[in-house]
């Protein structure tokens, strides 16, 4: 007797099955997201704990290769590598809340107190530009500090149920994190186990001969996260530095908040900058305009230097890809994940690049060959 995939219908009504699946998938493909995103939603203080895991992961093997290259006690050299890249990571953590916190305490502060003076700011561009009387009742509104307060009282008591489901999500968030961040010292404290235990799980799944290939595939995948993880952040680091510096230097207000809006945004690819440029510029401009005028030019001239030699110095050849695919990696990813697709496009553009150049193209190039070879051959029995 036959099995059923000897048949001849057998892989026509496969593809026919394959063809009504994926037409459910995709008109309705925001249900089937939205429902993955509910289940994704149970495992999520475990992911955000992988990731911090992944993210402190780099930081240890540092430790480990400054102070421990000549020490052979592998399990001391990992706790102790392990307590000071989370003690790090902490320390660094701490130092920014303690910088940005105050920051933007006096920055509420100061808006308060000037409010009058940027409402006059304000109506005087509106005026310069010409675009006052084309506003409706936006130029009412600038006339006084109290219209403008009352409006926003308003606004918050209309809104008021939303604030309190925005405090309360927010809330939630904080106790996840912390959830994570104790599940991330447990998962990069038994990262050994947890590689061994895979290890063996994919050779107990996978033929013996795909195995060598698939683990080559998962050690070139992680080596192009792990890279861009630490140069992408160490070159948030060089810019937000050098944005305060500039920031100082001129004597501007909100030297921390605005430097690490600009780090942090700089994470982004291709849009960020933009993003962290018009957020310092609105907050500088209600203070003087120069300010806003000077801190535009230095971030052009900073994106350019970081764009043309800063990137390229940190990030050398490490992934190869080019400009125009991760502009399209960027608009893809977003459009299909937000803002997680964005921050994940450049490692996702490297990783396809990779799998076309080290395993489609080669296996592509193979079959050629060998068709080659057998139009020779068969040629050859002509003769």
């Amino acid at each position: 007797m036959r099995k059923f995939n000897d048949k001849s219908w057998y892989p026509m009504t496969v593809a026919i099955a394959i063809g009504v699946v994926l037409y459910v998938l995709l008109t309705n493909i925001k249900p089937v997201l939205r429902g993955i995103g509910h289940f994704i939603g149970f495992f999520e203080p475990v992911i955000v704990g992988i990731v911090i895991a992944y993210l402190v992961n780099p930081l240890a093997k540092f430790y480990e290769r400054l102070f421990f290259r000549k020490n052979n006690e592998e399990g001391k050299r990992h706790a102790v590598c392990n307590i000071l890249a989370f003690v790090t990571f902490v320390l660094l953590l701490g130092l920014v809340l303690l910088m940005l916190i105050p920051q933007l305490i006096e920055s509420v502060m100061f808006l308060a107190d000037n409010l009058e003076s940027y409402l006059a700011t304000a109506r005087k561009l509106l005026d310069n530009w010409g675009i006052a009387g084309h506003l409706g009742g936006l130029e009412d509104l600038l006339n006084s500090s109290g219209e403008l307060l009352k409006k926003l009282l308003d606004l918050l008591t209309k809104n008021i149920d939303s604030i309190i489901s925005g405090t309360a999500s927010a809330g939630k968030s904080i106790v996840t994190g912390l959830i994570a961040f104790v599940l991330s010292i447990y998962i990069i404290g038994d990262k050994g186990r947890i590689k061994e235990d895979l290890k063996r799980l994919i050779a107990s799944l996978v033929p013996e001969d795909r195995y060598a290939r698939l683990s080559d595939f998962v050690r070139k995948c992680d080596v192009i996260l792990e890279q861009y993880v630490t140069h992408n952040f160490l070159d948030s680091l060089i810019v937000g530095v050098a944005n305060a510096v500039f920031m100082v230097c001129c004597g501007m207000p909100y030297t921390g908040l605005v430097s690490v809006v600009v780090a942090v945004f700089n994470l982004i690819p291709t849009f960020g900058p933009i993003i962290g440029w018009v957020i310092g510029a609105f907050l500088l401009i209600l203070v003087k305009p120069w300010y806003a005028l000077a801190f535009t030019l230095f971030t052009a001239l900073l994106q350019t230097a970081d764009a043309y030699y800063i990137k390229p110095k940190i990030f050398g050849d490490t992934l190869g890809i080019s400009g125009l695919s991760i502009l399209i990696g960027v608009i893809v990813g977003g459009r299909m994940l937000g803002i997680i697709g964005i921050l994940l496009a450049i490692p996702g553009v490297a990783i396809l690049d990779m799998i076309y150049k080290d395993f489609i193209l080669p296996r592509l190039e193979a079959r050629k060959k060998e068709r080659d070879a057998a139009k020779a051959a068969a040629e050859r029995q002509e003769k």
